[in-house]
């Protein structure tokens, strides 16, 4: 596995969705490769700040806008 391998299989490999043998050969690479220890350490930091996280209120406004691009985005039309 090389640092590419890593960042393509570091979503599963945070879920816990890659087959031993990806994991184990995910893990060897790490124990070498400082930069992408780096990665995943930050990537899991990023993920827990997230997921423990509380939604922010968007103003009427932006939600306005929001779903108008939504709107315009799915359907081709501003109304």
């Amino acid at each position: 596995m090389n640092c590419q391998d890593v960042i393509r299989e570091l979503s599963e490999y945070l879920d816990g969705e890659l087959s031993p043998e990806a994991r184990r050969d995910l893990e060897e690479h790490l124990r070498d490769c400082h930069e992408c220890q780096l990665v995943v350490d930050q990537t899991r930091m990023t993920v827990e700040i997230f997921c423990d996280s509380q939604p922010v209120p968007l103003p009427r406004d932006v939600q306005a806008r929001l779903r108008q691009a939504l709107r315009r985005n799915y359907t081709g039309k501003d109304a």
